[in-house]
């Protein structure tokens, strides 16, 4: 049987890395904080990781980077070091729990629409490494609705807003699906109820939502799912473990799972036209 030469296992090497998918990315927002924002982020990964997919958990909250903290993890560096280029995406990437890839956030890093050509190009060419070695990426924004948040969460191929059943948080939530339509979001958009007492209760938090969008926007969003509010998340927190590993078995751990289950789901389902990071390269220029 002949063997391959180097230039033809080269072609076959090209050709299957131009057939590759891109990685699936679903950014996790909030209108507010307290809502529980990377608590989902964070145990949503890991059990995206249980399964079986590559997962990447990035850290993209510029104003209070803290995943590291539910995952008591010590990072010697960050994404602000990815952007000064002294640093490759392969250095600041930290095995997390579960089997995840964390990348982990800069509390305070300059608006990325201010960096300079430098930093733009070095970024996204590090962000594309990433890309080619992941099946799925979970992003953790900012909450609010700034423009680095939205912006992200249209180059997604998901965004799902976090909120709880609070008449607070749910016009919040609200505020935040607006930009997403005033920036014309072509993710596909889904409500998290977090916290709810019942399956009831956060049901109707995303009937309401969904209704409000629906009639004055003209803007469908999908139900993301729900967590019930459980005693174990907060002692999950103290310990700095992420509950679905300190307490598999709560309620909590299987509200997020059953959620883990239908964005496994859309793993199957190809990615946005061209990617992610090439979408994202557009919001620095």
């Amino acid at each position: 049987m002949p063997n391959d030469s180097p230039d033809q296992a080269a072609r076959l090497r090209e050709m299957a890395r131009r057939n590759r998918r891109s990685a699936l990315t679903l950014a996790v927002m909030s209108g507010k904080g307290g809502v529980g924002k990377t608590n989902v982020a964070v145990n949503l990964a890991i059990c995206l990781a249980e399964r079986g997919l590559r997962t990447a958990l990035m850290d993209l909250d510029m104003g209070l980077a803290n995943a590291d903290l539910l995952m008591n993890l010590r990072p010697c560096y960050n994404l602000a070091h990815l952007v000064a280029g002294v640093r490759t995406i392969e250095e600041i990437t930290v095995p997390g729990p579960g089997g995840i890839r964390f990348i982990p956030g800069a509390s305070g890093t300059q608006n990325l629409a201010n960096l300079s050509e430098f930093e733009r190009q070095n970024l996204i060419s590090q962000l594309h490494k990433l890309d080619a070695s992941a099946d799925i990426i979970v992003f953790d924004l900012g909450a609010g609705i700034s423009r680095n948040v939205t912006s992200f969460a249209n180059a997604a191929d998901r965004a799902w807003v976090v909120t709880t059943p609070e008449p607070t948080a749910l016009t919040d939530a609200y505020a935040t699906v607006k930009a997403l339509h005033r920036e014309q979001c072509r993710a596909k958009t889904a409500l998290v109820v977090n916290m709810a007492n019942s399956r009831a209760e956060a049901q109707a938090a995303y009937r309401r939502v969904a209704a409000v969008a629906r009639k004055f926007l003209n803007f469908s969003i999908a139900d993301g799912g729900y967590l019930l509010q459980d005693t174990a998340v907060e002692l999950a927190v103290q310990a700095r473990c992420p509950f679905v590993i300190r307490f598999p078995g709560s309620n909590a751990s299987a509200c997020i799972a059953a959620m883990a289950s239908e964005v496994a789901r859309f793993c199957a389902a190809p990615p946005r036209q061209g990617g992610f990071f090439k979408r994202v390269a557009g919001l620095f220029v």
